[in-house]
């Protein structure tokens, strides 16, 4: 009887999950750092996608080194492999976040936190409806509630600040990217190590958001040692988080370990909160209720499979 991997068990799925969900949220106060440190403006669409490939690139490399030395052999991609790469690339990495800060360009970062969480919904249905990993059940939906309510209480500001239907609605196709990658790395991890599949779609994809950011005038105007400390933790953010996220989808279903994405948001309005000393420190106190609601709906969505 083969023996079931350890990443199949509950504490181990939570905790790996609320981990990388905590990496994914500091992001966002490193994100904002990086730009003022590097001297890219926040509307410079094309500044912040070549940032975005350059970040992305080196998290690709470092992710393929990481888990080379871990796994004491050199993750090379197959002739059989290239195909799934690119397919991951384009969603996961390049669609994702070119439709991702595009909607940026045209709303504010609470409605885009909001609207990005709607990725939970969408690979759910999609892993459910489309490719049949699993059923759909009125757990997994309660759950998925419960969760998006936790992501609208820590951004209440959201329904009174300013946007454009064009944002949202090109952070509705960023949210479709990732759902569909989640569901394809559960259907390609199958047969092939996610680490590897993580590394090499990163590269390409990252590769492809340099040459784009470059070609349409994208720059980074000053370079310093603050800057690219803040890069290169934000390439360790990407390739640990990342491959550990696809290491839970290959072992799990979609539904089980994406509920847990809910807490990323949270994750990043406290840490943006505590980074950011313009911010109300009484805002906080959204924060628990928050994480209650989250935390319900991942152990709702997880009763109904255990």
């Amino acid at each position: 009887m083969k023996k079931k991997s350890i990443f199949t068990k509950n504490y181990i799925i939570w905790l790996t999950a609320a981990f990388c969900c905590m990496l994914w949220g500091s992001a966002f106060p490193a994100i904002r750092a990086g730009y003022s440190e590097l001297g890219i403006n926040s509307g410079d669409t094309f500044s912040i996608i070549l940032f975005a490939g350059i970040r992305f690139f080196g998290a690709g490399v470092l992710t393929l080194l990481i888990f080379s030395l871990l796994q004491k052999k050199t993750l090379m991609f197959k002739k059989t492999d290239a195909p799934k790469i690119a397919v991951l690339s384009v969603f996961q990495t390049v669609l994702q976040y070119l439709f991702f800060y595009l909607g940026l360009a045209f709303t504010t970062g609470s409605r885009a936190s909001v609207v990005n969480a709607t990725s939970v919904f969408f690979a759910i249905l999609i892993s459910a409806l489309l490719f049949k990993f699993e059923k759909l059940t009125a757990a997994k939906i309660v759950g998925s509630l419960l969760g998006f309510a936790g992501v609208i209480l820590v951004s209440l500001d959201a329904f009174t600040s300013g946007g454009k239907p064009i944002g949202e609605g090109f952070i509705i196709l960023s949210s479709l990217s990732y759902a569909f990658s989640s569901v394809f790395m559960k259907r390609y991890s199958k047969d092939s190590d996610p680490a590897m599949l993580s590394g090499w779609q990163f590269v390409l994809g990252g590769a492809v958001m340099i040459c784009v950011g470059l070609i349409f005038g994208g720059r980074l105007s000053t370079v310093n040692a603050a800057g690219v400390l803040i890069t290169v933790y934000l390439m360790l953010v990407s390739a640990l988080a990342y491959s550990m996220w696809s290491i839970l989808i290959k072992y799990n279903s979609v539904s089980k370990v994406t509920v847990c994405g809910f807490l990323t948001p949270i994750f990043g309005f406290v840490l943006s909160l505590m980074f950011d000393s313009s911010s109300s420190s009484s805002s906080l106190a959204l924060a628990l209720p928050a994480l209650v609601l989250a935390v319900a709906g991942i152990i709702t969505v997880n009763k109904s499979q255990n």
